[in-house]
């Protein structure tokens, strides 16, 4: 009879915990959904407000420092309070933000409406590690941060269907104001879902040990766990925020397409993506199964990542927008299956106490190489250089991360095993 009691709770919170898996890929949909609005109303915006290509690199450049400057407090404020009050207040933030730009009409209140947007959206890819880490055994984990991680990939592919068709429809103020509402409809399955949540093995608080602090930056930059993680993103994660703010107006500009016409191939490109970031949550456990270590499973699967990015230039010299597409999508395939294995390392090798503040850092270095790259880009159009010096940075950036993970950590060291 005790058996049977003790298989239906675990059953329970097994449930729970799928439910959390859930919450955190809609939530993490609708933060992309709500930051990609602006590079898909490019077109139209561009024209009513006459903004040239460096101006427009300057809002995907503040959005990235924004971001950057607000994760210097986030994983600490994740790692004290917890995801669930954190997290639900970011949502309610950036879903009010991104409503606001529909009431913008000077690039002053487009970049406030934009710095707020990302400083609320930061909370969400540190907080959804810490989840993970917390709530989810190890082979539950690695396919978990998959789906969480392929839900960008969701909001990114939602957005290119859904919002030129607003826009042309009812009015590029509407696509903001409709996508930002969705946040308050999701809040609420949130709030319920996550009332029963218990942590597992180490990270769960006792009585002698309550909800342990996250250890302070100055601690977690010596060690070279947390340089690997960070160089890492900082090579890699600039490639994602260069595709997803500049991949509309290369297809328009590359393949003179109009409002209506980029969402088909920007969508292609994402759902590439989306099947990028799950195939990579399967594999790590499978090299694991084979016999393989946490060590080389988790380098084989990156490497593999690494060799099919290596073709994106090759977008330059497509015939259409449908092999561009197609090209491009292979790169950000390629991008979100190295990226979850970089978060999977993450959430393996640092303690869960200090998972938050890690990818904090992590995310923060990748932002600033972001917004270096966006503002590069910028200038690249404008001085007539064209996408070839951004593609050529994006084929080499996952080779070189990954050589830096291993120089820094040669052998990873599994300590959150809860199985």
């Amino acid at each position: 009879m005790a058996e049977t009691k003790m298989t239906s709770s675990d059953n329970a919170m097994r449930v729970i915990r799928y439910g959390l898996i859930a919450l955190l890929f809609f939530g993490t949909a609708l933060n992309y959904l709500d930051r990609q609005v602006l590079a898909l109303l490019k077109p139209t915006l561009q024209m009513e407000f006459g903004w040239t290509d460096r101006e427009f690199g300057h809002f995907g450049s503040a959005f990235q420092i924004a971001t950057a400057v607000a994760l210097l407090g986030v994983g600490w404020f994740i790692d004290r309070f917890g995801v669930r009050w954190g997290y639900g207040l970011a949502v309610a933030i950036w879903s009010l933000a991104g409503m606001g730009h529909a009431f913008a009409s000077s690039v002053g209140q487009f970049v406030a409406a934009r710095v707020t947007l990302a400083v609320a959206e930061s909370v969400n890819t540190p907080a959804a590690m810490k989840s993970a880490a917390t709530y989810l055994p190890i082979r539950e984990r690695s396919i978990g941060i998959g789906v969480i991680n392929s839900a960008s990939n969701i909001g990114a592919i939602l957005a290119p269907l859904t919002v030129p068709w607003i826009a042309i429809t009812y009015g590029w103020r509407e696509a903001f104001i409709i996508t930002g509402a969705l946040g308050f409809v999701w809040l609420v399955f949130w709030w319920l879902g996550t009332a029963k949540l218990q942590p597992l093995g180490a990270a769960a608080p006792t009585a002698a040990t309550p909800a342990a602090k996250g250890a302070p930056w100055s601690e977690l930059l010596k060690e070279r766990r947390t340089w690997a993680v960070a160089g890492a993103k900082l090579l890699t994660d600039l490639v994602w925020w260069f595709i997803l703010f500049w991949a509309p107006d290369f297809f328009a500009r590359q393949f003179g397409l109009g409002q209506a016409e980029i969402g088909a191939p920007t969508a292609i490109v994402y759902a590439l993506a989306a099947v990028g970031a799950v195939t990579s949550g399967i594999l790590f456990p499978i090299l694991l199964g084979k016999g393989m270590t946490a060590n080389a499973a988790r380098k084989s699967s990156m490497f593999f990542y690494a060799l099919l990015i290596l073709p994106i230039p090759l977008a330059l010299q497509a015939p259409n927008e449908w092999i561009a597409a197609l090209i491009i999508g292979l790169a950000l395939f390629a991008h979100q299956g190295f990226s979850t294995n970089i978060f999977g390392m993450a959430a393996d090798i640092i303690p869960a106490r200090q998972v938050g503040s890690v990818i904090a850092i992590g995310a923060l270095a990748g932002n600033l190489s972001g917004a270096a790259m966006l503002e590069f880009a910028g200038w690249s159009l404008e001085s007539g250089l064209g996408y070839a010096p951004m593609f050529a940075i994006c084929a080499s950036a996952y080779l070189l991360a990954l050589l830096w993970i291993h120089i820094m950590q040669p052998r990873l060291i599994v300590v959150n095993d809860a199985d």
